[in-house]
């Protein structure tokens, strides 16, 4: 969770200039006042250039870009999208805010979309696959896009926990047809609130970018009071104010990742001959965000706990065992269209997915650790797993 730890004066300077220069906060028109000053064109393409990709497109949020990809991508009423069981709310909020049916499948030690299980929720309404790369490690994507190709389906990677993150080279979030990423106060990079898509495909941009300003096209042809529109949008768009800290927190992506992945291996030395723990598979070719350190424990209750003793030793966990409610898909008894498409009851809907979870232990990776901190973490684990 280190975005905001590296606020500072790269920020300020960038806002600064917004006031020294435009004071124009909408990110749209007013050119006549704004001398050259646009910090949301400026980030999206730096972020563009970051992501080796041709088009991306700044949103309100990581559930925003989700939301507007959907959209985009021609995904409605009628169509069924496959998402995994551990991700946050949003990707299934987003799913049926678009009009569609959400469909979970299992996750595999990957804590990630187990492939064979996508495979056979696959129906004909089936248009749409989303990945999550969860807790910044990346989903089996070689073998999603195997069978998403297979079976005609679109491939839209949530990487709200993904920036910065790669696999076999390529960025997580620039590998399937779309991708989302999420720049809320707690991600390698924020905004405070804020979000990005990318993607490669230019009608799904263009859709995109109209679909999050109201349906406004941005026709250069015509003032914006008067701009040419061929659908119906709302509004997710975000301000200059966002765009200027975008544009100081990306240059700083690399360095925070770089120093996330070494605290989290420094952590993982400290602890890893403690008998009963096994970590997390990573998919070959995985660089990940380390933006947790995760492992699993031989039962539920030696989880519970592992966060217990940790806390006592002023350490902690995160979401994994304590904030499963917002993660899992078989808690959502709140949202009535999962809970329809699963006969309606989530009670044993995801049997192997809660096996799994029930199990894992996760640990908060941060920028600025203190050098004392993972044998903080080792002794207190010590104390548990005897």
């Amino acid at each position: 969770m280190p975005g905001y730890e590296l606020l500072g004066q790269e920020e300020f300077l960038e806002i600064k200039e917004i006031f020294d220069k435009s004071r124009i906060l909408f990110r749209h028109g007013f050119d006549q006042l704004r001398n050259g000053i646009y910090k949301v064109k400026d980030f999206e393409h730096a972020f563009a250039g970051r992501m080796n990709v041709p088009y991306s497109l700044a949103v309100s949020s990581g559930t925003a870009a989700l939301r507007v990809g959907l959209t985009a991508m021609g995904i409605g009423k009628g169509d069924e999208v496959i998402t995994q069981s551990f991700t946050f709310v949003a990707t299934v909020e987003a799913i049926i805010e678009a009009g569609a049916t959400p469909i979970i499948a299992e996750i595999d030690e990957t804590l990630n979309i187990d492939p064979a299980d996508l495979e056979r929720k696959i129906t004909p309404k089936t248009k749409a696959v989303i990945p999550v790369h969860m807790l910044g490690t990346p989903a089996r994507m070689t073998e999603i896009l195997a069978v998403a190709r297979e079976h005609n389906l679109l491939v839209f990677e949530d990487s709200a926990w993904g920036c910065g993150g790669s696999l076999d080279g390529r960025p997580l979030g620039t590998i399937g047809d779309m991708g989302a990423y999420s720049f809320d106060f707690a991600k390698t990079m924020t905004t405070g609130e804020g979000g990005m898509l990318v993607t490669r495909n230019a009608a799904f941009h263009a859709k995109a970018a109209a679909y999050h300003d109201h349906g406004h096209e941005n026709n250069p042809n015509f003032p914006r009071w008067e701009d040419s529109r061929s659908g119906t949008g709302f509004n997710y768009r975000v301000t200059e104010l966002q765009g200027a800290v975008g544009l100081a927190q990306l240059k700083k992506l690399d360095e925070v990742v770089r120093r996330q992945r070494s605290n989290s291996e420094k952590i993982w030395q400290a602890i890893r001959d403690i008998p009963g723990i096994c970590l997390r598979e990573q998919p070959s070719g995985s660089e990940g965000t380390a933006d947790a350190l995760v492992f699993f424990v031989r039962d539920a209750a030696a989880a519970k706990a592992c966060r217990e003793e940790l806390l006592k030793a002023g350490a902690g966990t995160k979401i994994l065992p304590e904030a499963i409610t917002w993660h899992f898909a078989g808690t959502w008894t709140h949202m009535p269209e999962l809970v329809a498409a699963n006969g309606g009851s989530l009670d044993k809907a995801f049997p192997k997915s809660s096996a799994i979870l029930e199990r894992a232990v996760a640990l908060p990776i941060v920028v600025h650790m203190d050098p004392e901190y993972p044998q903080k973490v080792a002794t207190a684990l010590r104390n548990v797993l005897k």
